[in-house]
């Protein structure tokens, strides 16, 4: 298949892989756009498969990392501070950041990576902002092959950001090896929390903001939630605007 300027597709993957931020920026736009499917990455990565990997699945396949949450918890400065610790521990990082669209334009304001410009600099970091266009789910339409992409490119993780979910936008738990779901004090009582669909889907609670009033009573109905599910899920309390926490929820996402 052609990739992109007449290219082969194997051709500006291999760019990609290589560094070239502008052939990497093609083919998100591509497959954002519908022009890029998984289909198409698989065909033209089959010659680098590794032997040792599933069938199927491309080498140096990156982990995949889904945050979600209610909107104003700090998802995006929490990001961020992810990113750092995983790049001060060597890792290359790409970042997918969904953004709702409006529902009269179509439009989106993209504007997370505002919180993350911090990272602007490094080559080690490569950060999206997509527009959800009208998608339930938390994510878009197109999110499965710009992941499938970024995996295939060589980035040893990759930060999905949801778009403000609420208690039905689950859908990151399909495409996320892990998923963390982020909240903060004042996110409403143990009710509210426990009929919370997106809850259920945590392999790790974040507690943001954990420098502010109600932290210990979010943990605690947390922690009774937990108990009622009969399923352990590490809770972690961070305080992402003082770079606190980043590195105790990568040590629970890599706890059995």
């Amino acid at each position: 298949m052609t990739g992109v300027t007449g290219r082969p597709l194997r051709d500006v993957l291999d760019s990609a892989r290589q560094g070239d931020i502008r052939a990497l920026a093609r083919l998100m736009a591509r497959a954002e756009n519908h022009a890029l499917t998984e289909s198409d990455l698989d065909a033209a990565a089959a010659p680098d498969l590794d032997a040792s990997a599933p069938p199927g699945q491309p080498a140096r396949a990156g982990t995949v990392i889904g945050l979600t949450g209610p909107p104003g918890v700090g998802k995006s400065t929490f990001v961020s501070c992810l990113v750092a610790e995983y790049r001060r521990r060597g890792n290359r990082v790409a970042v997918l950041c969904f953004d709702p669209s409006s529902p009269l334009t179509g439009g989106a304001l993209l504007g997370d990576r505002i919180r993350m410009q911090e990272h602007s600099d490094d080559p080690g970091v490569y950060i999206r902002s997509v527009s959800s266009r009208g998608h339930l789910g938390g994510l878009s339409a197109t999110a499965r092959p710009m992941i499938s992409l970024l995996s295939q490119v060589g980035f040893d993780v990759i930060l999905i950001e949801t778009v403000g979910a609420g208690q039905s936008e689950v859908e990151i738990a399909s495409v996320a090896d892990r998923t963390l779901v982020v909240l903060a004090p004042g996110a409403g009582d143990g009710i509210q929390m426990a009929k919370a669909g997106v809850l259920e889907i945590a392999d790790v609670y974040v507690v943001n903001k954990a420098d502010q009033p109600g932290v210990h009573a979010m943990v605690r109905e947390l922690r009774a939630m937990v108990e009622l599910g009969r399923r352990h899920v590490p809770i972690v309390t961070t305080t992402a605007s003082r770079r606190e926490g980043a590195a105790e929820v990568i040590a629970a996402l890599t706890t059995d």
